[in-house]
């Protein structure tokens, strides 16, 4: 069983208001009946999701905004005001105690992690960034690595507000070894032989058995963990297509018109999901002293 990192009292700083709304709440849905029991959870569940996916949220909703309402011809371009923004917003969790230092340094990794493919993909054709930015390495503008920041944001986040537990967990050091050939895939295939369906069965037979518990008040439910990869990678899906619509950036197939980004890239956006949990649980192993 993988163990939890306690949360640092100031950590629930921005959450003490709500305890006493939800604490009222409650009393009434007990005196309602089992309707209102599960109203009152799934609210909870749902402001906490919301919590857990503040980042990313508002750096779709910049991609959306951006693309509808920022001048054409703003001496900050597109892109860099994308950058500055997402930096603001880093800035501005950490400031507020909503994101601790340590989750902040597990997202500075993602951004390099991110980065570092970014700029293969884009020099091999995969993707291409149509607008120009001076914050950019390469063809590759800054924003692109909050992006990826944003999922390990959410996992980090989601990790700490429902106080996840697991059962039948994967040793650590067979997870990285699969996060790292993951990694390696996504640069060797364009090279090499595809080797994403042997990952995908690395996948299947290491996490398989593993059940992840989650809090939503006072009550563990649980999961396969599997499933969750799934529901997230389905919902990095759904932000991908936003960002190819607002042109943020694009596949080859979609230069001549925009069309939805095909549904096998749910697999590659699951097994990135690998690489971003493997690295948020080494925060979590470290944090509980092992």
């Amino acid at each position: 069983m993988l163990p939890k990192m306690e949360a640092p009292a100031r950590r629930a700083r921005p959450l003490r208001s709500w305890r006493w709304l939800d604490v009222q709440l409650a009393r009434r849905a007990a005196r309602s009946g089992r309707v209102a029991v599960f109203a009152h959870e799934f609210l909870c569940f749902g402001l906490k999701q919301a919590s857990a996916c503040l980042f990313g949220g508002l750096m779709v909703a910049l991609l959306v905004a951006s693309w509808r309402w920022y001048p054409a011809q703003a001496a900050l371009s597109r892109y860099d005001f994308l950058t500055l923004s997402a930096l603001a917003i880093q800035l501005g969790l950490l400031a507020s105690g909503l994101e601790s230092p340590e989750e902040a340094r597990v997202i500075v990794l993602f951004h390099v992690v991110g980065t570092a493919m970014e700029l293969f993909k884009t020099a091999v054709g995969s993707w291409s960034y149509p607008g120009s930015s001076v914050l950019h390495i390469g063809g590759v503008p800054l924003f692109t690595g909050f992006m990826y920041a944003s999922v390990g944001s959410y996992i980090a986040r989601a990790w700490r507000l429902f106080d996840f537990r697991f059962t039948q967990h994967p040793p650590f050091g067979a997870t990285v070894a699969l996060a790292v050939a993951i990694y390696v895939n996504f640069f060797s295939h364009h090279f090499l032989p595809d080797a994403r369906w042997l990952l995908f069965a690395a996948l299947a037979w290491l996490f398989g058995p593993t059940w992840v518990h989650f809090r939503i008040r006072r009550l563990h439910r649980r999961m396969p963990l599997l499933l969750g990869f799934v529901l997230v990678a389905l919902f990095i899906w759904l932000a991908e297509n936003v960002g190819t619509y607002t042109h943020a950036w694009l596949y080859p197939a979609q230069r001549a018109g925009w069309h939805p980004v095909p549904l096998a890239k749910l697999g590659s956006w699951l097994l990135l999901m690998v690489i971003s949990y493997v690295m948020v649980s080494a925060v979590h192993r470290r944090g509980a002293g092992r």
